[in-house]
């Protein structure tokens, strides 16, 4: 039975990225106008942190294209999350519109369906472009390379992709309980951010709210770390997957909970 409705699941994916390429097709201005954004974002914090470093020659102990190398891998799993998580505005469209309404009618999974109509192929160019900094970082750190660098990343990323979508699949549920806007989510988009830099740069109780509470850490520093020589961290970047599949869990039992206490738009 969940065989089966995984393959309904990923039927339906197929047929939302079809939709989604025949509507870009038509307006292409749109498509490249997201990417061109979405890049020059990207761009902006990294020209941030070659304007630090003129200033410092390192960042407590790390030094320049360290910091770049974990700002290319964190740009890789955002871009991921991005792409396939988007759920931003899901108050808004969902519960005050009623849109939630429609969701439940189908047979897919809600949470499925949200995602898969809110999906964002164009942030992928954002992982590119960290994977390109990431491996330019590596090549200037001297990084060896072994034939298991691919598979840990491929892992480590979809980690850190389960840890952001854990997370704001939480926050977008706290909607089902209360449909008034609550900034939740644009504050924690800001908290985010820290984790595209070393942990270890923050004090002890920011360290331990970026790795306990809201583990942002593990979508940065410290899936990063199995690559670095110098700062390696085998335990705390194999940390990164089951971190990200308890959060996962967590804002899957949190988002199935919240639709069960949910009686419509017109309630």
């Amino acid at each position: 039975m969940r065989l089966s409705r995984l393959g309904y699941t990923f039927g339906l994916f197929k047929e939302y990225i079809a939709n989604y390429v025949k509507v870009k097709l038509t307006y292409r201005a749109d498509f490249w106008v997201e990417v061109v954004s979405d890049l020059l974002f990207s761009l902006t914090n990294l020209v941030f942190i070659f304007i630090v470093f003129q200033h410092t020659p390192t960042l407590g102990d790390w030094s320049e294209s360290e910091v770049i190398f974990v700002y290319g891998y964190f740009m890789i799993a955002q871009g991921v999350f991005s792409a396939f998580t988007n759920l931003w505005n899901f108050g808004d469209r969902y519960i005050i519109k009623g849109e939630m309404d429609r969701v439940l009618t189908r047979p897919a999974h809600s949470l499925a369906q949200v995602m898969l109509e809110n999906v964002d192929p164009p942030s992928l160019v954002s992982s590119l472009v960290g994977l390109a900094i990431m491996g330019t970082a590596w090549g200037k750190l001297g990084l060896a390379f072994d034939w298991y660098d691919p598979f840990v990343l491929i892992v480590m990323v979809l980690g850190s992709v389960l840890i952001y979508t854990g997370i704001y699949v939480t926050l977008s549920a706290i909607s089902f309980y209360s449909d008034a806007p609550t900034g939740i989510i644009p504050l924690m988009y800001n908290i985010q951010s820290y984790g595209r830099y070393p942990v270890q740069i923050y004090n002890r109780g920011i360290r331990f709210l970026l790795t306990w509470v809201l583990p942002f850490a593990f979508v940065g520093v410290y899936p990063a770390m199995f690559f670095l020589e110098a700062h390696r961290d085998v335990f705390m970047a194999w940390m990164t997957p089951v971190v990200g599949l308890i959060a996962a869990a967590i804002g899957l039992a949190v988002w199935n909970r919240g639709v069960k206490r949910y009686r419509g738009a017109g309630s």
